[in-house]
């Protein structure tokens, strides 16, 4: 290992395999809320688990937080034990969560008064992106703090992407999974009525996907989660309301009318609230067919 010491915090299903990958090139130091899962990364990956978010900053150059929202991001900074009391002047932040512009602002201004850099890096590519290491990575940060970012982000990612000033990543990636959560429904309507017009799910997105309706939901999400009745459970559906919610706010701080965004976030608001809170993003399709008396099979 050549890099500079790194501390990693939320190894969920999305932080655990980005975790992983850093492992292999720096010493690394995990936490994690369930004090269990920190400790068995750090077994099987050859990392020290810390008991605290101080601890796991103490001597980190670069620290990375991965966590459902950036409420949580910013709970972890204060007090004896959060990130501030750890991290020394000089460190990087880099916030990987699918968080909201104006709180990854607000984090950084706190960080700049104490000399720590920070920068927000959302993720896209889902879990299977994050085991390769090909995730698309969406970085908010200044120029200089970005050039310092890259290198640590490109042992997780294969698209490191400056889009702009810090809060810019978080912007783009809840616009990102607001097209999304349209695509799902859209697509999960569209295939429930042609099926009970007679059309088979397969032949109908065979047809699609090689003309101006196709979308990753249909190329790749619904032929290998839907028609198989798979419906494995990858992101959380309750996190990408959460995303479109984002997303709405970014339209009205902007000036910009979303009536289509606003639609999808009502229609997840109520998928949400119909299914449990561990449901998978897609299982908005299910709740779908479940109301249109039909499924989309193979």
């Amino acid at each position: 290992m050549t890099g500079r010491p790194a501390a990693f915090l939320g190894l969920g299903a999305i932080g655990a395999p980005m975790a992983a990958r850093l492992a292999g090139t720096r010493p690394l130091t995990v936490w994690n809320r369930t004090r269990s899962r920190a400790e068995e990364f750090a077994r099987v990956h050859g990392a020290r688990s810390a008991a605290t978010p101080a601890e796991a900053a103490s001597g980190a150059d670069v620290v990375l937080t991965c966590l459902p929202t950036s409420r949580e991001v910013e709970a972890l900074l204060d007090g004896g034990d959060g990130l501030l009391a750890g991290l020394a002047p000089g460190a990087l932040l880099l916030d990987c969560t699918s968080g909201d512009p104006a709180t990854s602002r607000r984090i950084a201004g706190r960080l700049a008064g104490q000399g720590i850099a920070f920068a927000d890096a959302p993720v896209s590519g889902g879990t299977n992106g994050a085991e390769a290491g090909t995730l698309t990575i969406m970085v908010g940060a200044d120029g200089a703090t970005f050039a310092r970012a890259r290198p640590v982000l490109e042992t997780m990612g294969s698209r490191i992407v400056h889009v702009g000033p810090v809060g810019a990543g978080h912007a783009l990636k809840a616009v990102n999974n607001a097209l999304l959560a349209v695509n799902i429904l859209a697509v999960g309507e569209g295939l429930a009525a042609l099926v009970k017009a007679g059309v088979s799910a397969r032949t109908a997105l065979d047809v699609l996907n090689v003309s101006s309706g196709r979308s990753f939901v249909s190329e790749t999400l619904v032929p290998e989660r839907v028609l198989t009745g798979a419906w494995p459970r990858t992101f959380r559906l309750a996190l990408l309301e959460k995303d479109v919610g984002i997303a709405r706010q970014l339209l009205r701080d902007t000036g910009v009318e979303g009536p289509v965004l606003d639609l999808a976030g009502e229609l997840f608001r109520r998928a949400r609230a119909a299914l449990c809170e561990s449901a998978d993003h897609l299982e908005a399709i299910r709740l779908i067919e479940s109301r249109s008396g039909v499924e989309i099979r193979g």
